[in-house]
């Protein structure tokens, strides 16, 4: 067995036994007479090396695309024409072309383990975890190389960047901390303690708060959710949930996207989590506002990752030990769709992309 940390909680091990996914959401519209916009999502397969494409129109996958070794976390470029593709066991990060669902090159990194990746709204940066070294990676997206590694804490799997792009949010689960990195000079600027076996990341879409799931260690009992307000750099709350909290993703707030008025049910959607729990394979739902759990929905066997479709109308969740995707309605917190993927998904980020003229832009939601 193949581990990242001596430590490694119970989670994290199972994952690392089993294999991870990820996916992004890329709304396109396609040539012809009858073209429509269609959204579409990335979803990495640990075990089959390759990224399997859904078109959410219809919930079906369209396309497979192969990548390195071990697939985890994913990104999208905010002008929509890249997919960056941490390759854990291949110490590399497979860059896709999302008009073509081609790889576009590889970019093999200094350090080891790479999870998770973010990349800046100005697309110049790409920030990749690297689990099994400590550190966080920094890619140049113009060249597609790698220049710099910023020492953070222990085992780094999670990382989220704010929407002004300033700081980066990266959560060490060997430490029970969280770093906070000035993504000007690309130095650890703070560190957050907070709960056992911090995993997944997310950002508010004012910026002003961080949730992190706290999946627990071996030793240690986690099931909760860290909020840090971004402000002081403390932790303001603590959220119970369900059992290994994994992922984690905020809706969009709506009234920032423009586009009409909301029914009263889609309103009060506005920024809340969704949270995967690992162990009772359930979506806990989080009202930032008042942060307390409002509903929690079934879903599929071991869900890890979880992201909201550009939207707000629909989250969807990776199922680890069913090869699936669950497609919750935000407005009734329903199951209404499951997709048969690759083998083992895992966590995801989504952008907009308007292929048919080439011209893609980022959305609104973080």
């Amino acid at each position: 067995m193949t581990t990242r940390s001596a430590n490694r909680p119970r989670g994290w091990i199972l994952t690392s036994i089993l294999g991870m996914a990820s996916f992004f959401f890329v709304t396109a519209a396609f040539l012809g007479a009858d073209a429509k916009a269609a959204t579409f999502g990335f979803v990495t397969n640990a075990k089959d090396n390759t990224v399997s494409v859904i078109d959410t129109t219809h919930n079906t996958v369209v396309a497979t695309v192969p990548v390195g070794t071990f697939p985890e976390g994913v990104a999208v470029t905010p002008d929509g024409t890249r997919a960056y593709v941490a390759n854990a066991f291949a110490n590399s990060v497979s860059v896709v072309a999302t008009a073509g669902n081609t790889v576009l090159t590889t970019i093999p990194l200094v350090e080891n383990g790479p999870a998770a990746v973010a990349i800046t709204p100005d697309g110049a940066h790409a920030y990749v975890t690297s689990a099994t070294d400590n550190s966080l990676s920094v890619i140049d997206t113009a060249g597609n190389t790698e220049r710099a590694a910023i020492p953070v804490g222990s085992a780094p799997l999670g990382v989220a960047i704010t929407p002004d792009g300033h700081h980066a949010y990266v959560t060490n689960q060997g430490d029970n901390t969280v770093s906070v990195v000035d993504t000007a000079s690309n130095t650890e600027v703070a560190t957050i303690p907070v709960g056992f076996g911090p995993t997944g990341v997310a950002i508010t879409s004012d910026g002003a708060r961080v949730y992190v799931t706290n999946e627990g260690t071996l030793n240690q009992v986690g099931n909760n959710v860290s909020v840090i307000e971004t402000a002081s750099n403390t932790v303001v709350a603590t959220i119970p949930v369900g059992q290994i909290p994994v992922g984690v993703a905020i809706t969009p707030d709506q009234g920032h996207r423009g586009g009409g008025v909301q029914s009263d049910a889609r309103r009060k959607q506005n920024n809340r989590a969704y949270v995967t729990n690992v162990a009772d394979n359930s979506v806990s739902v989080i009202d930032t506002a008042s942060n307390t759990v409002v509903a929690t929905i079934p879903v599929g066997k071991f869900p890890q990752g979880v992201a909201i479709i550009p939207d707000g109308t629909h989250a969807y969740v990776t199922n680890a030990l069913d090869n699936t995707v669950s497609v919750i309605d935000t407005a009734s917190n329903t199951v209404v769709a499951t997709i048969s993927v690759g083998n083992f998904p895992f966590e995801l980020a989504f952008g907009d992309c308007q292929q048919q003229s080439g011209s893609c832009g980022p959305s609104s939601a973080k």
